[in-house]
């Protein structure tokens, strides 16, 4: 009942506001004056030029956009290594601003990542191998400490993969995956990235 009415009003409102010279509408009519309105309509419908995405390239995902900023493209990534539990590496090419919990789901790393990044498990637990790296990174929040004292193996340069998150200063980085992790699901199951 209150759609139906709430629709014929907003009807209205469109209208008048598309006929120019209204700029406030009340429930006895509409106030008219000699400026123009607020907001103007177009009777003819026009094409979005995508203005935006030509000001703000990184919004775009064109295929026109990617081949005119190719070479930034490749400043965008960073070089990470993770190696495994049997100490086998794997380097991938990370974007910035991605999480390595999120590299590595898209790399095909056995990095489980149960609560998908929520800070609600310790799965994705890593090592830093490097020092120096591991300084670069920004101090833990409280939340990640108390996930991280839930840790299997849990070193002074363990991190919570979901929370660590790609940047230029991290190029090279060394990620180690501790040989289990403690998951409250059934053993032997294996989770598949959404």
């Amino acid at each position: 009942m209150l759609l139906p009415r709430l629709l014929r009003v907003g009807a209205f409102m469109v209208k008048e506001l598309s006929r120019g010279g209204c700029t406030s509408i009340s429930r006895t009519g509409c106030t008219r004056q000699r400026w123009r309105p607020f907001i103007e309509l177009q009777s003819v419908p026009r094409v979005f030029q995508g203005s935006i995405f030509q000001k703000y390239p990184q919004f775009s995902t064109t295929a026109e956009n990617d081949v005119s900023h190719g070479s930034n493209k490749q400043k965008d990534m960073i070089n990470v290594t993770f190696v495994d539990k049997d100490g086998e590496e794997k380097n991938i090419k990370v974007p910035v601003g991605m999480s390595m919990l999120e590299a590595a789901h898209e790399n095909d790393i056995e990095l489980e990542g149960a609560c998908e990044g929520s800070l609600a498990c310790s799965t994705c637990h890593v090592i830093v191998m490097d020092m120096d790296y591991y300084n670069k990174l920004e101090d833990p929040t409280d939340e990640e400490n108390d996930m991280l004292d839930l840790a299997f193996g849990l070193t002074e340069t363990s991190r919570l993969g979901c929370q660590i998150v790609a940047s230029p200063e991290l190029d090279g980085i060394r990620l180690a995956i501790p040989a289990a992790t403690r998951n409250f699901a059934v053993d032997g199951y294996v989770p598949k990235p959404h």
